[in-house]
């Protein structure tokens, strides 16, 4: 069964069950992109009925809107919010137009609903407009870019939520390992002991200032252009509207969301977007190396570093019998890499904004949306299936601090650098080991010697 609906091209067949309309038929008929779709991101969608929630409630409050219209689309927007409706959103991310179809898909499925509500059939417009009531002072220009930031601030919870939970994981590592003494490297070589934990608690701090970075980054979307319509100059917007309706998108979300001093500047502005992609960049980045220290550390059994052992997940060859691969660690680099490249598609789309409006905004919100996700379930599932599972083989790692050459460097203050390098070249030459060839050249007495590479002082422990 179909319905008939009309726009400025002519008629449209759309399935007569559907709450989406014209517009969106349109989209799905011109669109097809990236497979994705908008209700591949449940929270951008929640997002946008808040923002229509908001604009209807102001719409009411200055007196334009009949109130029995804004209760029927506020209920709408509550239904959608609390998750009902999801297969109403099938539109590809990836259109022209700006955002357009994200948005007349939403005003047309709310309308549809409040119809419902209201006694009519879908399609009886006449009733509640999904442009003159659902979209009533508004443009997809302030409208999209509104719900695109909250849904940003919505995945922004999920992903440093994940992100506290794995900083918490690698500190535990790092008290569960904090006797463990081992080498550390620099240019791959062995540099000089550290404690394996100090390694764990490394990776927890440089995690802890990505935290505060993609929240900072976050919060820039809090400012917000609601009531500057299609360029900035709020036209078509009823005079208080554009504070009516920033007040209550922070009154019915809880969050401090502020109009924009300058809507013209706000309207075209997508710097909150290449912020906040950035972050997730310089995260994906740090996740990423110490993704690449893990599967080094881990490297082995026999001809590697080994000195932790990953949780073995799957086998890992379908030649070689008994090989476990550092899988986990391995995908979490993947998913970085993917979230590095979103970055780039980002910034491009940020430099292509044109005079008074960027009309890339929707792959921005697909990269955005997309590296959240992909980076929330990464680190969990990094912390669930091996962090939280590592273990130290921690006899092996004191033979490497015994055997190293590199603890010819507590020698320096003694003996002088250049007798120091002389027996770092014997002890390669020879295989022996510093200890060994510093008592047999009488060089220092073995309590000094004992007291120099005792582990207080290898690890610079006062």
């Amino acid at each position: 069964m179909k319905r008939t609906e009309r726009d400025l091209i002519g008629e449209v067949q759309v399935p007569a069950e559907a709450y989406y309309g014209v517009h969106t038929q349109r989209a799905l008929d011109n669109f097809h992109i990236s497979g994705i779709k908008i209700n591949s991101f449940p929270e951008f969608i929640k997002a946008m009925a808040y923002v229509k929630w908001a604009a209807a409630a102001a719409n009411r409050k200055v007196g334009i809107l009949d109130s029995d219209i804004a209760n029927a689309i506020i209920e709408a927007c509550k239904k959608i919010i609390a998750g009902g409706y999801i297969n109403e959103f099938p539109s590809d991310m990836l259109q022209g137009g700006a955002g357009t179809s994200t948005n007349m898909n939403v005003n047309e499925v709310i309308a549809n609903i409040a119809l419902e509500s209201m006694g009519f059939q879908k399609g009886e417009y006449q009733h509640c407009s999904p442009y003159d009531h659902v979209n009533l002072s508004q443009s997809t220009n302030d409208a999209y870019p509104t719900g695109v930031k909250l849904g940003v601030l919505f995945y922004n919870k999920h992903l440093t939520e994940a992100l506290q939970k794995l900083i918490d994981a690698f500190h535990a590592k790092g008290r569960e390992f904090s006797k463990v003494m081992t080498m550390g490297r620099t240019h791959l070589q062995d540099a000089v002991p550290l404690r394996l934990g100090q390694t764990f608690e490394a990776w927890a701090a440089t995690l802890e200032k990505e935290l505060k970075s993609v929240n900072n980054a976050a919060d820039q979307c809090l400012e917000i252009n609601m009531g500057a319509t299609a360029v900035g100059t709020g036209l078509n917007a009823a005079p208080g509207y554009d504070k009516a309706c920033t007040e209550m998108l922070a009154e019915i979300t809880g969050l401090k969301f502020r109009e924009a001093d300058n809507l013209v500047e706000a309207t075209s502005n997508t710097g909150s977007f290449v912020a906040y992609s950035g972050a997730m960049k310089q995260l994906a980045v740090k996740l990423s190396k110490i993704c690449n220290d893990l599967r080094l550390l881990a490297s082995g059994p026999r001809c590697g570093l080994f000195e932790i052992n990953l949780p073995p997940r799957q086998a890992g060859s379908s030649i070689m019998p008994g090989k476990v691969n550092p899988v986990i660690a391995e995908v979490t680099n993947q998913t970085c890499f993917r979230v590095i490249g979103n970055d780039l598609a980002v910034t491009l789309a940020g430099e292509a904004g044109q005079l008074q409006l960027n009309v890339m905004e929707p792959v921005m919100t697909y990269s955005m949306l997309e590296s959240a996700t992909l980076l929330t379930n990464a680190m969990t599932t990094l912390r669930v299936n091996c962090i939280e599972g590592i273990t130290a083989n921690e006899e092996h790692c004191k033979e490497l601090v015994v055997g190293s050459v590199g603890i010819v460097t507590a020698l320096n203050p003694h003996i002088g650098y250049n007798n120091s390098t002389a027996l770092a070249q014997e002890a390669l030459a020879s295989g022996k080991s510093i200890y060994d060839l510093v008592l047999e050249k009488n060089i220092l007495p073995k309590e000094q010697l004992d007291k120099i590479f005792s582990p207080e002082n290898l690890l610079g422990e006062k």
